[in-house]
């Protein structure tokens, strides 16, 4: 009779730095102008690559083994997915009247946000798929379907209660895609606690957003329009440099606000998340706060804006690394009976590219 393995406890590190990636991120910008965005696919491989190696458990690090041109066979299908619907809208208009494209305009609009679940859940299943530790592939268990019809439906309830169902689609949706993770044949379970004590940084998310724009936006906007004549205008005129840099100055100045009261809640979603997942006996820790979660908030954006997202992979490789930087965990996970299964999807993240979000 043979002994039952033993688990083990996982211990976090990073060897990340990040003067290569500046280097990189040069690289493939200017790769993407020659090709015209084409190389995206394969820079954004190359950027995971690098970080995958960087980030190891245990001191073994993660393999990436994705390839440029699965996402570009995936963003041709996504296109077609996509932008058939339209084209379908744009031409029936035209040949077929305006009462064609009413009839089927909120059944496209309904189905955008479908298909923007099934994008979410298909970018997380590609990139499990393509991750390896060990040797060992991760997968996901369920359907992109049931996600992303469930996520239409979360999408809806958030907009009927005006937002306030937001934090239970964090949950939802986290619960969803890391509960449905799996290394190898080992389940990752997500169990939701009772108290997840997200409602009182969403409420003062919620209040300083509605207040920043009533104090800030009206009055700015109201001001900008005035110094520019636009207020006394008796005819409409054409909007000036100076009040187009000042109404982007006002929205400028409502995003830092939008940042600093949000930063509580994305940080509270984040702790939830990690202390929710399992892996045997394993639990997860991420410490992170919202003063520091704020200044990478900022500083990225900072750094997206003013290179015109050509430091791309710079943002990453630091996000990554600040998150890495703060995981923890305590109890024993399975990972020595981890046993290999099937081969993941042959294509991935068309859809996320059609709708231009990335997971990372």
């Amino acid at each position: 009779m043979t002994a039952a393995a033993r688990g083990e406890t996982l211990t976090f590190s990073e060897r990340i730095e990040l003067k290569p990636f500046l280097w990189l991120s040069l690289k493939n910008g200017l790769l993407n102008i020659i090709t015209l965005t084409l190389y995206r696919f394969w820079g954004k491989t190359e950027v995971r690559r690098r970080v995958w190696s960087k980030i190891a458990v245990n001191d073994e690090p993660f393999e990436y083994t994705g390839r440029g041109v699965e996402l570009f066979l995936g963003f041709l299908i996504a296109l077609f997915t996509v932008g058939l619907p339209f084209l379908i809208v744009v031409f029936g208009a035209q040949f077929l009247g305006p009462a064609f494209a009413l009839l089927i305009i909120l059944p496209l609009y309904i189905g955008m946000f479908v298909l923007l679940g099934a994008a979410i859940f298909l970018a997380f299943r590609y990139m499990a798929s393509r991750t390896r530790w060990r040797g060992i592939r991760f997968r996901m268990h369920g359907s992109p379907l049931n996600f992303a019809f469930s996520y239409m439906g979360w999408l809806l309830l958030t907009g009927v209660t005006l937002g306030w169902y937001t934090p239970v689609m964090s949950l939802n949706v986290a619960e969803r895609l890391w509960g449905g993770l799996r290394f190898g044949d080992q389940h990752f379970r997500f169990v939701k606690p009772d108290d997840h004590g997200l409602w009182g940084p969403f409420a003062l998310a919620w209040v300083g957003s509605i207040v920043g724009y009533i104090v800030v936006v009206i009055p700015g906007m109201i001001a900008v329009m005035a110094a520019t004549g636009s207020l006394t205008a008796e005819t409409p005129t054409e909007p000036s440099v100076a009040g187009i840099v000042g109404l982007y100055g006002v929205l400028f100045v409502y995003l830092a606000i939008a940042m600093l009261v949000y930063a509580p809640y994305h940080a509270a979603v984040m702790r939830t998340v990690a202390g929710s997942l399992r892996l045997g006996d394993a639990r997860f820790k991420l410490d992170v706060t919202a003063m520091p979660l704020l200044g990478l908030t900022i500083t990225n954006t900072l750094l997206l804006v003013f290179s015109i997202g050509l430091l791309s992979p710079y943002v990453q490789a630091r996000t990554v690394r600040f998150m890495v930087k703060r995981l923890t965990s305590t109890g024993e996970a399975p990972l020595a009976e981890a046993l290999q299964t099937g081969a993941g999807p042959r294509t991935g993240e068309g859809l996320a590219d059609a709708f231009d979000f990335s997971i990372i």
